[in-house]
């Protein structure tokens, strides 16, 4: 038996979730490696012509069918998981992880990044195991975004709402600037007063040459492009509406961690 994990009967509709996950088309395991993993774990391999994910079931409903537990399911699962099979391949790693503890959170398990296993309390709602486990937020994490962004999305991030989240994000900036200057205005006037060459009320550097204002300048209309692109569409247009991918919300977010690091030197 994996780890000290008790031993158990998953669900059918449990049990097909994860194969489903296990061996997805596009960054699931091969064939050939779930071939492979059922011989080492000395599990039958009951239909190897069948697609992935169907012949992982079967092999698994008759391993558990057979002894009345999963406990070569979990073995297997711990196979698969061996940190050594992903030797640069870390963000695959990284994703199955989250996605397969978002499921096994429903049965009271989590995997380690050690491929061990740990009893957890078990989830009961799709958007609690989603918050066991967010790969977007491990993302945000490995780009070392500011805290600020952790501070003001922490529960759009562990849902894995790209949409909610950078409209957070982009206002995290706006209340930052408020509260570093004392002003009520928002949006292009908030930045523009803020950022006034003329009166300054924050300052990134001594705006002592043309080189240093044009920086100064140069962050004041990066913030009003962020609110004109993001903040004001979101506002504004539906969700369904305004599409926002993964890939676009990570960028986003290295903006707004960008723009909240220059705050954090500001004069």
């Amino acid at each position: 038996m994996a780890g000290d994990v008790t031993s158990q009967f998953i669900s059918s509709f449990h049990l097909e979730s994860i194969c489903q996950m296990i061996a997805e088309t596009d960054g699931g395991l091969r064939g050939s490696e779930i071939g492979k993993i059922l011989e080492d774990c000395q599990m039958k391999d009951t239909d190897p012509t069948l697609t992935k994910w169907k012949r992982l079931y079967n092999s698994f409903s008759e391993s558990q069918n057979r002894l009345q537990n999963s406990n070569e399911i979990l073995q297997f699962i711990q196979h698969a998981m061996q940190p050594t099979r992903y030797f640069g391949r870390d963000e695959i790693f990284q994703r199955r992880l989250n996605e397969l503890n978002k499921r096994l959170s429903f049965i009271g398990i989590k995997m380690t990044n050690s491929a061990t296993y740990e009893n957890v309390s078990k989830a009961t709602t799709l958007s609690e195991a989603q918050q066991r486990a967010s790969h977007y937020k491990y993302k945000l994490e490995i780009r070392n975004v500011h805290l600020d962004i952790v501070k003001y999305c922490n529960a759009e991030l562990l849902t894995e709402n790209y949409f909610h989240s950078v409209f957070e994000a982009v206002k995290s900036v706006a209340d930052r600037i408020r509260t570093m200057t004392g002003l009520y205005a928002d949006g292009n006037v908030l930045a523009d007063v803020a950022f006034s060459t003329a009166a300054p009320l924050i300052r990134i550097n001594l705006l002592r040459d043309d080189t240093e204002r044009s920086e100064h300048i140069g962050l004041c209309n990066l913030i009003k492009g962020l609110f004109g692109l993001i903040r004001n569409p979101t506002a504004h247009t539906p969700k369904i509406k305004f599409t926002i991918e993964e890939d676009e919300a990570l960028d986003v977010m290295t903006i707004v961690s960008f723009i909240h690091r220059r705050l954090d030197k500001a004069l």
